[in-house]
């Protein structure tokens, strides 16, 4: 049995609010945290949000600098039910795919996959390329789940927030975290 708590990754391809609303999700649902954002993810969310860096931090029981290498997150004995990178930008999967870590994000990506934990990737990217496909399959193949966050529409969403928060509850229903409020397909009424 691993602990109850998640890494929660943010990179900087666009859609830091996933990362953001899986970390609010964690939090109502008792998971603990462990937050690390790469360089670029701070300037993607200069753009997109207008929360400071400190509020996204603030959602997370532990933050964790890019450069840490000697984080807790960075070892297979730091018990975990595995990670969540949300968004995840094409660099971070080729080095997840490549098995090269240049930060802690795709160290601890790495050392989930190697301890058999689960690894979902929330890849933004559009369109796609056969190197991005490619490295896709390299890593399914290696265990992690590729989750491009793609809107369901039987939901009928009504903002932004609708569409963020849906996704991402369906995100965490693979580490067995279930949002309650989630509207689930159940065949027409």
């Amino acid at each position: 049995m691993t602990a109850d708590r998640l890494i929660v990754g943010i990179t900087g391809a666009s859609g830091t609010a996933y990362g953001v609303r899986a970390l609010e999700l964690l939090r109502e649902a008792g998971v603990e945290t462990h937050l690390v954002m790469s360089k670029a993810a701070h300037v993607t969310r200069g753009y997109e949000s207008e929360l400071a860096r400190r509020d996204v931090e603030a959602l997370a029981d532990h933050v964790h600098r890019p450069g840490d290498i000697d984080a807790a997150i960075s070892s297979g004995s730091f018990l975990t039910r595995g990670m969540l990178i949300a968004p995840c930008s094409m660099r971070t999967l080729a080095e997840i795919a490549s098995g090269a870590s240049s930060s802690l994000v795709s160290r601890a990506a790495d050392v989930v996959l190697k301890e058999r934990r689960r690894l979902v990737l929330m890849v933004r990217e559009s369109p796609l390329h056969l190197i991005h496909l490619r490295n896709m399959a390299t890593v399914t193949e290696a265990g992690a789940v590729v989750f491009p966050p793609v809107p369901a529409m039987y939901t009928n969403p009504t903002s932004i927030d609708d569409v963020v928060t849906h996704t991402v509850a369906r995100a965490l229903d693979l580490f067995d975290v279930h949002v309650e409020s989630t509207r689930r397909w159940g065949g027409p009424e």
